[in-house]
Order: C-alpha cells, then structure tokens, then sequence
C-alpha cells in the first residue's frame, strides 16, 4: 500500500509540474521544469532484527529541476550587452545623420553652394547692392545653418545626459531587487523549499542589468547570484551598491568636465558596457568628436573668407573689416550689417568697381582646402562610421538571435512535449491507483472470506 501511494504521490506532483509549465508557456523569463523521481531504497545494512527483502519503497520526488543552461545564459547576457551597445550606438550615429540631413537642397552644402555663388554675382556686379545684400542673405543662412547644427548636436547631447541620470537610477533599484531575491532565494532553499520562479525572477533582472550597463554574474554555492560591473561588484550576496553619474550638463563643459558613471559610496570611477556603454561614448566621444569637426568647419570659413575679406574695399571706399565674427560653429555670425551691403568687400583698391576679391572667393567652394572640403570629409567620416555600427548592430543582432534560440530550446515550454509529460504521468498515476485497488481487493478476501467454509 504504501509503495503504490508514493506512486500517486509522485505523478501527481508530475502532473502538477507539467501543468505549471503549461500554464507558464507564455510568461517572460520563466524557465520550464521537471520532476526528479528517485527509488526509495529499502534497507541496506542487514543487521540481526533489521533484514531487508531487498525490495525497495516505491518511488519519491527528489526534487523539481529547473532546465536552464548556466552557459547559455552567461553567453546569452554577454550577447544581449554587445547587442544593446551597438545598437545604440548606431541610434546616436542615425540621430546625428539626421541633424544634417546630407545630401538636401536645404542642407549645409547647399547653403554653402549658393553663398559662393552670391559671390560670384557680386564679382559680375559689383556695383549692385542687390547682389550684395543677396550675398549677406546667403552668407547669414549658413551662419545660422553651422549655428543649428550646434545646437541640434547640444541637444542630442542633452538629450543622453538625461537619459543616464535616469539609467542610473534604474539600475540602482534592479541591482537592489536582485539583492533582496538573493535573500529569499537561500533562506528558501535552506528551509528546503523551491525557488526556481524566484530565481526566474532573478534571471530576468540580471538579463536587464546586462542589457542597460553589461553586467556580468556569478552564483554562489548558497545559491545566491553576485552581478558585476567593470569586473567590481554591483551585487554582492544581499548588498546592492549604488552607482551616479556626475560631469558636465552641456556639451561645450564636456571637455573640462567629463561625464562618468562612479560608484555612489567610493566616488571612483567603473566603466559601463550595454546602452550606457553607448550613451557615454556618445557623450564624451562621438558627439563631442562631431562638434570639434563642425568647429573647423565654421573656423575654416571664417579664417578664409575673412582673409580675403578684411584687406578688401568696400563701396564706401574702406576695408579692414571682417566678413564673419565668431571662433566655433555656436558664435560665428555675419559681422557686416545687413542693411549696409556697401560695406561688403570686393575689391583690392579703393574707389574702384573692380571684384577680383569676391571672384576669388566664389572659387572658393572648388578648393581642396577650403570649408566645404573640410565639411564634406567630416559627412563622409560621420556616414562611413554610421553605416558600420548599422551593419555590425545588424550582425550582432543575428548572433543575438541564434543564442536566444539556443537558450529557448532548452529552457522556454514545449507544449507538445508537456502533453506527452502529461499522459506520462496520468497512466503512471492510474497504474499506481491501480495496484493500491488490487492490494485493497487481497485485504478483503483475507480479511472477509478467509477461514469460511460452506457460506
């Protein structure tokens, strides 16, 4: 009797099982599970009053196995953190890309190209203000064009400073969940009870932490998981650290003040991985990087036309002035009102209609060194390094996939392998019930009929 009740005992908690796994097909992050059965051994040590018949006790559940590959899930968290690295990475480039919008009819290089062009009507004509205030239109558009695209960097740049102030954050409150699921999961297991959701639970939280910053982790024997960030501990047993993120709030401070992700209770610095990872070198190299590039650009146009410029005479018979004020992309400006074209630079002589100057500066746009050329290799660089974090995102979003697979078919819930668990374990219950219901038929004939005669 007691040999065929472990036997019921046993598939049911099979079936309970199967049907946990069944109910749990779509949940994210749980694991499917199995029930390890075990003989139960009868008596081993012969002693003089302690014999065995060498038949065992029946059967008992050892324990309920959760099916996850340590492995799989170490690859697969390095996997993801690479993926969300690259693929924010290539966001920032898309974003920045963006900013210009090159090729366009309305972009920097075409405003560079019509304010040449404005030079060379004042060299055709250069006794027409028309044409020189045209040129003074033009040359403001891409002032204000070198000004915009500035600010649309600054923005952008803000724009991710914010974000990791709040990533951050986040963190910090997953890296404390996972110290308090560390808690319960060994106080549960060494009060013997099961915490494969808890530890499910756990899982999914190590899984962001890699996604958002590439942390790593690492089980301890109690069962307790220690997760790491730049090889320092952000997890250790039930203690949760806390990182911040401190530096500059502008783009133009960047330089003198570098933004950093440290630890909140040391003050030094770690190094992140995943989006973050991408965030701070979008904060303290791409972007930057940019906005120098677009400084030279703007410094190169000022340097070239206000060279050729400032010797140059106006209709007003003076020179000295500069075309362009300003030293970066932020503050270059016309210096020449707009209301006083006269004033614009055209010849080398006073009191002639000569435009030899403005000739030579409409050529401009042709030179090997001049500031379309220094604009065009800086969208060049900016689209040769776009199209290669797009293509190695791309790629590594294919190896991502294949390890999520990987890591899928041994621990996501196979429906049709649970309903073969199922009938499993249903015929192993009805055998069971079966022998318990035949010895139960002996004890009546033994109990009830035995020793009667002639009734």
């Amino acid at each position: 009797m007691n040999i065929a009740l472990t036997g019921l005992y046993a598939n049911r908690r099979g079936l309970d099982v199967a049907g946990q796994n069944i109910s749990n097909t779509n949940t994210e992050g749980y694991t499917r599970q199995r029930v390890q059965m075990q003989s139960v051994v009868g008596g081993s040590s012969a002693a003089m009053y302690a014999r065995s018949t060498g038949l065992g006790d029946g059967v008992e559940v050892t324990s309920v196995q959760r099916l996850r590959s340590e492995f799989l899930e170490g690859r697969g968290r390095s996997e993801h953190a690479v993926g969300s690295y690259l693929t924010t990475q290539s966001t920032i480039y898309n974003a920045i890309e963006d900013a210009f919008a090159e090729p366009s009819d309305t972009a920097l290089q075409a405003q560079f190209h019509d304010m040449w062009a404005s030079w060379a009507d004042v060299s055709n004509s250069p006794d027409n203000l028309a044409a020189r205030s045209a040129l003074l239109q033009k040359s403001a558009t891409v002032a204000d064009g070198l000004r915009n695209a500035h600010d649309a960097l600054d923005s952008q740049w803000r724009d991710l400073r914010g974000q990791t102030d709040a990533f951050a954050s986040e963190i910090n409150q997953t890296a404390t969940a996972i110290a308090e699921l560390n808690k319960n999961i060994v106080l549960a297991k060494a009060s013997g009870a099961t915490v494969n959701e808890l530890e499910d639970q756990r899982d999914l939280h190590v899984m962001h932490l890699a996604e958002m910053v590439g942390a790593t982790a690492q089980e301890r024997p109690n069962g307790a998981v220690d997760v790491l960030i730049g090889g320092a501990p952000l997890v250790s047993e039930y203690v949760a650290r806390g990182v911040e993120v401190t530096g500059a709030v502008r783009l133009d401070d960047q330089a003198i003040d570098p933004v950093t992700l440290r630890w909140s209770d040391l003050g030094t610095a770690t190094t992140a991985g995943g989006k973050m990872g991408a965030m701070f070198d979008g904060l303290t190299t791409v972007i930057p990087d940019i906005s120098t590039k677009l400084d030279n650009v703007a410094n190169t146009l000022i340097s070239v036309v206000n060279a050729a410029h400032t010797p140059a005479y106006g209709l007003d018979g003076v020179n000295g002035r500069a075309f362009f004020t300003g030293n970066s992309a932020a503050t270059i400006a016309v210096a020449i009102p707009m209301d006083k074209p006269d004033q614009v630079g055209a010849a080398p002589t006073a009191g002639t209609f000569d435009g030899s100057v403005a000739d030579l500066l409409s050529r401009t746009g042709a030179s090997t060194t001049g500031p379309d050329k220094v604009y065009q290799n800086m969208i060049a660089d900016l689209g040769v390094a776009s199209q290669t974090s797009s293509r190695r995102a791309d790629i590594q979003g294919n190896i991502t996939l294949q390890i999520d697979s990987a890591r899928e078919a041994e621990a996501g819930v196979n429906l049709d392998e649970e309903m073969t668990n199922l009938l499993t374990y249903q015929r192993g219950y009805e055998a069971a019930s079966r022998v318990m219901t035949t010895i139960d038929s002996m004890l009546d004939q033994l109990i009830n009929r035995t020793g009667l005669v002639g009734r």
